[in-house]
């Protein structure tokens, strides 16, 4: 008897123990469930912040910002696109697309928006090509492949990169293509990588030289 209680105890002793446990684990997942929402909110406020201040510039830096942007993304534009056409790619303006979306007046926005670039686009091209040859090109199957393509941007803590990856997802699956589909998602990812590719190097340049020259935008 005294066996079986001291059994019983510790039984019970272990089902608090696992019941603490539990507790715990749920209270870190609920503070970090709103420490990400905090997150969040000031990622908001602050993009706000910048939109607000921008509005305000007088129109005289307003004017040298955007030519400044303008001529750097036209220049980017053209040195992503030209050299596709050599190459044989026949949609080589999802290079220029890129460099355009890419190139900023900042180099670490530049970097930040040429990482979300490539990476929904190889999420959207792996994704989009998996569904197609798995399932065949249908209306559900677009739908699922567009929900999986955005869920693995959100797991790879990259949400930022879910919108291309989407329409990389939907060109794939929807849009008519000549030749076999993996050819278009290959070139799709090397179009995006390059157009990626040449806007960094195009907006390091221009900083580099106007650190030199003592110009700021």
């Amino acid at each position: 008897m005294r066996a079986e209680r001291v059994v019983e105890r510790r039984a019970g002793e272990n089902r608090a123990e696992r019941a603490v446990e539990d507790a715990v684990r749920t209270e870190a997942a609920i503070e970090e469930t709103r420490r990400a929402d905090r997150d969040t909110s000031r990622i908001r406020w602050l993009r706000d912040q910048v939109t607000r201040l921008r509005k305000r510039l007088p129109l005289r830096r307003r004017l040298s910002g955007g030519l400044a942007h303008g001529v750097m993304s036209a220049v980017a534009a053209l040195l992503a696109y030209l050299p596709t056409q050599f190459l044989g790619l026949r949609e080589g303006f999802w290079a220029a697309i890129t460099a355009v979306a890419v190139a900023q007046t900042e180099f670490g926005a530049t970097r930040s928006t040429a990482r979300d670039q490539f990476t929904g686009a190889a999420v959207g091209g792996v994704v989009g090509l998996g569904a197609y040859l798995t399932l065949g090109p249908s209306l559900p199957t677009y739908a699922a492949a567009v929900i999986v393509a955005i869920l693995v941007c959100w797991l790879v803590n990259v949400a930022s990169a879910c919108r291309l990856a989407a329409i990389t997802t939907t060109i794939i699956l929807l849009v008519p293509h000549l030749g076999p589909v993996e050819r278009m998602a290959g070139s799709r990812v090397i179009e995006v990588g390059w157009g990626v590719c040449v806007a960094i190097v195009t907006v390091w340049l221009v900083t580099r030289l106007n650190r030199r020259i003592g110009i700021k935008l």
